[in-house]
């Protein structure tokens, strides 16, 4: 399973609940103070699955943008991002169409998602985080799809991000694509792995209307990226407690398939297809790091790389990571929590 395509979940009981909707927050924040909190928050229409953690709210405010579409974070990130609370504040979103947010609302499932209504979703979320912890900027940190999301989360309120951390930069749909197909096309033939091959011819170059066009693909490519990357452990994706219900699990399956429905599109026409940060502008006020597998076949580097090369922000900087693909594992994750700790946060206010 992808990790940056996992899903929903039913509310399990909260340790605090969180107050009222984004626009009216109480800041809680006092120095020295651990904050520790998750609940569902009104956030444009609905409510939607939030949580903050960390040894010091005093401490820069990371906002994670999980990937997917229907990917949340939250089940897994005492594994994942844990040893970060002693130096961030993070706070995980389960965004409309996945896990607690989806199970909560699942009458939003005869609805369509778009990217504007998530990245409008998305500044609230971080509009309540400010005021809940009396910032008033936080970190925009997004991977695969996330990453696609927190682009036009900064272009439609950049005032909110003191910084932006990308990984996996999913930058336009046919670049981003036919970098993809072109590539693991060029690995599979050189392989001699025939039914790949045929797997691929099958479907001809993008864009593609088959709905399994991208599930396909994607399979290959992550059974060629593990032959040159270092595996996530798997405890990193064992569901602790809180999740391990059956009630839990229908949900989760139940929103992983109906966000990667709106994200493909029944005829290859779904958010996916829509994709094109370029198009948006690349100018940025706020530092700019973008973090990269060098074996990833999905987000290429070459299209990631052009697309950085076109940026203009105050700070940018470009990382190529050896032996890393397109989903995390612990370089990956190690090299994200470093460059926010020695390059960013050095450069925030807070």
């Amino acid at each position: 399973m992808n990790k940056w395509l996992m899903a929903t979940g039913l509310v399990a009981g909260l340790l605090v609940s969180l107050p009222s909707a984004a626009g009216h927050a109480t800041a809680v924040c006092k120095p020295g103070m651990k904050i520790s909190e998750e609940g569902f928050v009104p956030i444009d229409g609905i409510e939607q699955w939030v949580t903050l953690r960390g040894a010091d709210c005093a401490n820069p405010v990371v906002l994670i943008v999980h990937g997917g579409p229907g990917d949340p974070s939250t089940p897994f990130a005492e594994n994942l991002y844990g040893p970060w609370e002693k130096d961030f504040t993070l706070v995980q979103w389960d965004q409309r169409g996945s896990g607690k947010t989806f199970a909560r609302n699942p009458d939003t499932a005869t609805l369509p998602l778009t990217m504007s209504l998530m990245a409008r979703d998305g500044v609230e979320v971080a509009a309540y985080a400010t005021r809940r912890l009396g910032k008033r900027q936080v970190i925009l940190f997004g991977g695969s799809w996330g990453s696609a999301l927190a682009v036009n989360m900064l272009k439609l309120k950049p005032e909110l991000f003191s910084a932006y951390q990308g990984t996996s930069q999913l930058v336009e749909y046919h670049a981003n694509q036919n970098a993809t197909y072109q590539r693991i096309l060029e690995l599979t033939r050189a392989a001699g792995d025939k039914e790949a091959v045929a797997s691929l011819e099958a479907l001809g170059a993008p864009p593609w209307e088959n709905p399994r066009a991208f599930g396909i693909v994607r399979r290959i490519t992550r059974r060629y990226e593990a032959k040159t990357t270092l595996p996530a452990p798997d405890t990193w994706w064992a569901f602790p407690s809180q999740y391990e219900t059956a009630a839990y699990k229908a949900a989760y399956a139940a929103g992983e398939d109906y966000s990667y429905m709106q994200f493909v599109g029944m005829k290859g026409d779904g958010m996916l297809s829509r994709i094109d940060l370029p198009a948006l502008g690349t100018t940025f006020p706020m530092p700019v790091f973008i973090i990269q597998g060098k074996e990833d076949l999905l987000t290429m580097p070459t299209v990631t790389k052009a697309y950085f090369d076109r940026i203009k922000a105050p700070t940018k900087k470009y990382i190529l990571l050896d032996r890393v693909g397109h989903d995390p594992d612990p370089l990956m994750v190690d090299a994200q929590f470093q460059v926010l700790k020695t390059q960013i946060a050095p450069l925030v206010q807070y």
